[in-house]
C-alpha cells in the first residue's frame, strides 16, 4: 500500500496560470477521498501530480516518503492508475477485453494474472457481456466504464477517477459506487474528482474542497457538508446535497446522505 503526500505543492502552467498554490495533503493507504470544487479550482491538476504526469513547480510529492522527482513517470504507473474524464483519451484497442488487458500486460503481469484481473474488472463494471466488442460499438457511458475497468485491472494500490459518473444513469452511478467500495474494501486507495455531490456524500469517507488552487476544506463527509461549512462551499459555488439541506432546515444536524437523514428522523421520532 502507498501513502501519498503533497508538501507545499505549487504548479504554474507555461502560460503563467497558477493552478496549485502551497497545497499540503496526505492520503493514507486504503482511504477514499473525493476532490470537489468549481472548474479551474485545481482538482485535475492536483491528481495529475500523483502519477507524475505533472511535476510541481514548487514543493514535493511523495510516495511512501520518496520524492516522485526521483522516479520516472512510467515507474509510477504501477503505483497510481488514472482514469481520465474523457475515455477517448485512453481507449485505442479494437476489442474491449484487449483494452482492459493492455495496462496489466505493460506492467509485466503474468498471463494468468492478466486473464484473472481482466475478468474481475469487466465483471465489476458490468461489461462481461460485451467483452469481445469494439469499444466504439458501445455507448459513451459504457466506454466510460471501460476506462475505469482498464485502470482497475492494473491492480495499482492507488486508483484515481476523474469525473467517473459523467454520462451515467442511476444504475451506472450505483455501479461506480460499488466499484469504489470494492476497491477500498480490498485495501486500495481511491481518489475521485467529482461534481456529483450526492455521489460524493454517499460513496466517500473524506472530502477535500479546492478553491483557486488551495485546499479550502478537508474533512469527513459529515464535516464538509455540515451547515457550518456552507459559507465556504458557497464561495466555491458548491451546493451541499439535498439531504444535508433538508436536515439542516429540520434541525437534524449534519445529514449529508439520505441514510443519515432517515436515521436522524428515526432517532427524533424515538426520542
Amino acid at each position: 500500500m502507498t501513502r501519498l503526500a503533497l508538501e507545499q505543492v505549487g504548479f504554474v502552467y507555461p502560460d503563467g496560470t497558477r493552478a496549485l498554490d502551497a497545497v499540503d495533503l496526505v492520503v493514507e493507504p486504503g482511504a477514499s477521498v473525493a476532490l470537489i470544487g468549481q472548474n479551474g479550482s485545481g482538482k485535475s491538476t492536483l491528481v495529475r501530480h500523483l502519477n507524475g504526469l505533472l511535476r510541481p513547480t514548487e514543493g514535493r510529492v511523495l510516495h511512501d516518503g520518496v520524492d516522485t522527482a526521483e522516479r520516472r513517470t512510467a515507474a509510477m504507473a504501477s503505483v497510481v492508475g488514472v482514469a481520465f474524464q474523457d475515455p477517448g483519451r485512453q481507449i485505442f484497442s479494437r476489442r474491449i477485453r484487449d483494452e482492459v488487458a493492455f495496462g496489466p500486460r505493460i506492467l509485466g503481469h503474468s498471463k494468468e494474472r492478466v486473464v484473472a484481473s481482466v475478468a474481475e474488472a469487466l465483471e465489476l463494471v458490468g461489461l462481461t457481456d460485451v467483452a469481445d466488442q469494439n469499444p466504439y460499438d458501445v455507448g459513451y457511458s459504457r466506454r466510460k466504464l471501460l476506462a475505469l475497468a482498464s485502470v482497475v485491472a492494473m491492480e495499482t494500490p492507488v486508483v484515481v477517477l476523474d469525473e467517473p459518473t459523467t454520462g451515467q444513469d442511476a444504475r451506472g452511478v450505483r455501479r461506480v459506487a460499488t466499484l469504489v467500495e470494492t476497491l477500498v474494501t480490498a485495501g486500495r486507495t481511491v481518489i475521485a474528482v467529482s461534481h456529483d455531490m450526492r455521489f460524493v456524500a454517499e460513496t466517500f469517507e473524506r472530502v477535500v474542497v479546492m478553491q483557486r488552487g488551495r485546499v479550502a476544506l478537508d474533512g469527513s463527509v459529515s464535516e464538509v457538508f455540515a451547515e457550518a461549512a456552507w459559507p465556504t462551499l458557497a464561495s466555491t459555488f458548491i451546493e451541499p446535497p439535498v439531504a444535508a439541506r433538508i436536515g439542516a432546515r429540520l434541525g437534524l444536524g449534519s445529514t449529508p446522505t439520505e441514510r443519515a437523514f432517515v436515521d436522524a428522523m428515526a432517532a427524533r421520532g424515538g426520542s
